[in-house]
């Protein structure tokens, strides 16, 4: 069966069943594959030294995890999943306006706004 794919900016893609952050797991930049339904919740937070422009992988807060991407320190927003952990995935699309639609879409949550 082949997905639809929704999005696709080279480190993010939605598709019709779930989205996959490239490049997650340190060290071998292997992805992380979330299905919609695993998602409790969306926030997206304005992006700034202490939280996340200036980090290209990893985190410096043990709450969040953000995928390798050199290009975030260019970028303003953050989008953090709610998946019922400790540790919560976080990202940095090219399109934000256009993954929060999709993601608002599939998941049937209402996106935090922070």
């Amino acid at each position: 069966m082949t997905r639809e794919t929704l999005y696709d900016d080279g480190l993010i893609i939605l598709d019709d069943e779930a989205i996959t952050l490239r490049r997650y797991y340190f060290p071998l930049a292997t992805g992380k594959r979330i299905p919609y339904g695993r998602i409790r919740g969306i926030s997206v937070r304005p992006m700034g030294v202490m939280t996340g422009k200036g980090r290209l992988w990893g985190t410096s807060s043990p709450r969040y995890w953000l995928p390798l991407d050199v290009g975030r320190p260019h970028k303003d927003r953050l989008i953090v999943l709610d998946l019922g952990g400790r540790v919560r995935p976080a990202f940095s699309p090219d399109d934000p306006d256009r993954v929060l639609s999709i993601l608002e879409q599939r998941v049937g949550h209402p996106i935090e706004h922070g």
